[in-house]
């Protein structure tokens, strides 16, 4: 393995590993690849040590005959949602150049919809593989928690965290689940699933874009409430900061090697307290249980992957236009549920994309509804 400087500033490191005529794969640089550091877009790792091994989804995706053809950039420290990165430049939206890429696997969408790779491999802990995935208009997938192995990922330790692929269709994503997890088997639905769609408010844009399948199909699925929702988002943002902190907080003490965003986000982490964080298990369990309660009626929980269209690069510099993007996204994270993104267009042909929700385990039966509301688009 010769590591070369990428061509493309999706990827901060280029490879050849694995099986020549494999599946080519990005992997995000949070997850560790023997023999390379593990950078996580922070200059403050820029003389890393060398992983002494590999992650356990990278030796997944080499057992399964993947090539791994580079390490992913991402926004720093796996904590934001723009994509943003002045140590190793912020990958280009390919379709929509003036819009953020997301984050933080920005990379990993990126490369995917340049057709660098089959498939990406990122992670997810508020919205961080499924963001991107809408923003740069692929699919994006997070598993139920804990069912993918995140030795080698970092941070070391979240109670939110979880490692899923982006790819350009359904299928991909479900060929992507079988070489990150071995115990996954695609599906055939048997019969059209019970669609339960979240009661939202959104942009008139995203609304009208979501609603013409609907339309087209004469297909009214049933509308339900989540009342906790958004007590699950402000949950899911303390714990993030929380955890966030605890791992990387000690990068405050150095004088540089931090962007300014994330060294602002890490200082005002500081102050959530342990009030805050039982505050916010208690909000986990209540909103989990509310979860839980749909699919004794229903087989998915369909809601709008974000509530607007993706910011501008220059609106987003503006911490205002992003706080709310991941409003559909983050609660699951909490929750724990797996959830799949289905990109879509608004009538200007700009990004905007459905969320699909199912019951904890049964990723398969997910994804295989994905394929299906793909496929009914």
């Amino acid at each position: 393995m010769m590591p070369q400087q990428s061509k493309s500033p999706a990827l901060v490191t280029a490879l050849a590993l694995g099986h020549a005529n494999g599946p080519t794969v990005a992997v995000k640089d949070c997850l560790d690849i023997a023999g390379l550091p593990t950078g996580c877009g922070s200059a403050a790792f820029a003389n890393a040590q060398p992983a002494r091994e590999n992650a356990a989804v990278v030796d997944s995706l080499l057992a399964s005959g993947c090539r791994i053809v580079g390490k992913a950039n991402m926004h720093e420290l796996a904590y934001g949602m723009t994509g943003f990165n002045a140590h190793l430049g912020t990958p280009v939206n390919p379709k929509w150049p003036k819009l953020i890429p997301g984050g933080s696997s920005s990379g990993c969408a990126v490369a995917v919809a340049e057709e660098l790779v089959d498939f990406a491999v990122g992670t997810d802990t508020g919205g961080s593989v499924r963001q991107p995935a809408i923003c740069c208009g692929v699919f994006g997938f997070k598993p139920t928690f804990g069912r993918i192995s995140r030795r080698g990922a970092s941070p070391e330790q979240s109670s939110l965290d979880c490692i899923g692929p982006l790819a350009r269709d359904a299928s991909m994503i479900e060929k992507a689940m079988q070489a990150i997890d071995p115990s996954f088997e695609a599906i055939c639905l048997e019969k059209a699933p019970r669609l339960a769609r979240l009661r939202t408010s959104f942009d008139e844009p995203v609304m009208e874009a979501l609603a013409v399948p609907f339309i087209a199909h004469d297909f009214a699925p049933d509308y339900i409430d989540l009342p906790s929702l958004d007590d699950a988002f402000k949950a899911g943002m303390l714990l993030i900061a929380r955890e966030t902190y605890l791992a990387f907080g000690h990068l405050l003490e150095r004088p540089d090697g931090l962007g300014e965003d994330i060294r602002a986000r890490l200082t005002a982490a500081a102050a959530v307290s342990d009030a805050d964080v039982a505050w916010a298990e208690g909000v986990r369990e209540r909103f989990t249980a509310e979860v839980d309660a749909v699919f004794s009626s229903y087989d998915i929980i369909l809601t709008p992957a974000l509530p607007c269209v993706p910011p501008t690069l220059q609106a987003a510099r503006d911490p205002s236009q992003i706080l709310s993007i991941t409003r559909y996204l983050r609660p699951f994270n909490l929750s724990g549920h797996p959830a799949l993104v289905v990109p879509a267009l608004t009538s200007l042909g700009l990004p905007v994309g459905y969320q699909l929700i199912g019951p904890k385990g049964r990723d398969e039966y997910v994804c295989a509804v994905g394929r299906w509301f793909a496929d009914m688009m």
